[in-house]
């Protein structure tokens, strides 16, 4: 029998599913721009989830085939996010995951973005294959 979680986990995660239900529906247009090229397995054949809770945070866009996550960030991550996007990155980083960033106005050359990830996933997947 499995144990039984404990109320403020659970709740933890329940919040963390709210928040990211609220980022879905409030997504900036650069947000809405990447996941038309994103969704669907429109990319390379794989499936990316928007606003994916990973352990404390909430991932972007999330490729789980390729453990990759694409992070777009607005201006105000230049200044006053940018300890927290280090921290965040490290923390993500030392659990196996790859992250992409990119700033909303580099959607402006999409093609340059979506050729980014596609290469972020080739590699990733061709060192999976490797290890085996």
């Amino acid at each position: 029998m499995l144990p039984k979680p404990r109320p403020h986990t659970l709740r933890r995660t329940e919040l963390k599913r709210e928040a990211a239900r609220q980022l879905r529906q409030n997504a900036t247009e650069a947000e809405r721009k990447l996941w038309h090229c994103l969704r669907d397995k429109r990319l390379l054949g794989l499936r990316f989830r928007r606003q994916q809770p990973i352990g404390p945070y909430v991932a972007d866009f999330y490729c789980s085939a390729a453990k990759l996550i694409v992070e777009l960030d607005g201006s105000h991550h230049a200044d006053s996010r940018a300890q927290y996007d280090r921290i965040r990155t490290k923390w993500l980083e030392s659990r196996g995951y790859k992250i992409l960033r990119f700033w909303n106005t580099d959607l402006q050359d999409s093609d340059f973005v979506i050729g980014a990830i596609s290469h972020a996933i080739r590699e990733s997947l061709k060192q999976d294959t490797t290890q085996v």
